[in-house]
């Protein structure tokens, strides 16, 4: 089976990160940017490296951008380039696109033009970091929607040597565990009876406000 091939426009820290993270997991790596500058320093890490004005479309369609699986918009601060890249790809028909945007009305504009993904990787940074500030436990925190999010915790100190029964998180936050992971291991739907142990890790869900309250109140002890 064929390795997927990617695309990825925009070579500011997003974007090249992203094309040489997918580079070193193998795949197969067209690394776009109308700088030619920022070509030359990523051209020795992904698989074709190309200077290009990616708001002509004659200049996508020479590149052959329709047939790569996924393509990444990952252009930086001029939003209207990134809205015309978009569209011009939509129209050729690329098969995924997934667009970073600078904040959410450009998000919405992006998904209503028909990116398959709007991603925000600084805000969603900035969540990181909030949340790893509020407790040093937090091992990461993805964002589900607007409301819910999902919890990555190291099991805190007072939860050792508990069941699920007995912490009854899900009255107390009105959060739900979904697993534990206990090593390289995952109990997943853990039972009520199923005891935390030192370095467990903690996987819930809830409503981000019932969250946030979870992680102070066990930053807190």
């Amino acid at each position: 089976m064929a390795k997927m091939q990617y695309a990825v426009i925009g070579m500011g820290r997003f974007g090249s990160s992203v094309a040489s993270a997918l580079s070193n997991l193998g795949f197969e790596v067209m690394a776009i940017d109308s700088d030619e500058q920022k070509i030359q320093e990523v051209a020795s890490i992904v698989t074709h490296a190309v200077s290009a004005d990616t708001t002509d479309e004659e200049a996508l369609r020479a590149l052959g951008v329709r047939n790569f699986d996924v393509v990444v918009v990952a252009i930086g601060a001029d939003i209207q380039a990134s809205i015309l890249t978009t569209l011009i790809l939509k129209e050729l028909g690329v098969p995924k696109l997934i667009v970073k945007a600078q904040n959410e009305l450009h998000g919405k504009v992006l998904s209503k033009i028909g990116a398959d993904k709007v991603v925000y990787p600084e805000r969603d940074m900035g969540l990181r970091v909030a949340h790893h500030l509020i407790s040093p436990n937090i091992l990461d925190y993805i964002e589900l929607s607007d409301d819910y999010s999902i919890l990555e915790i190291k099991a805190p100190a007072q939860v050792v040597g508990k069941n699920l029964k007995q912490l009854d998180i899900r009255a107390r936050f009105k959060c739900n565990v979904l697993a534990i992971k206990t090593g390289d291991s995952m109990n997943i739907s853990p039972y009520a009876e199923d005891i935390i142990h030192e370095q467990d890790t903690l996987v819930i869900v809830g409503k981000n406000e019932d969250l946030t309250n979870l992680e102070i109140t066990y930053a807190e002890g």
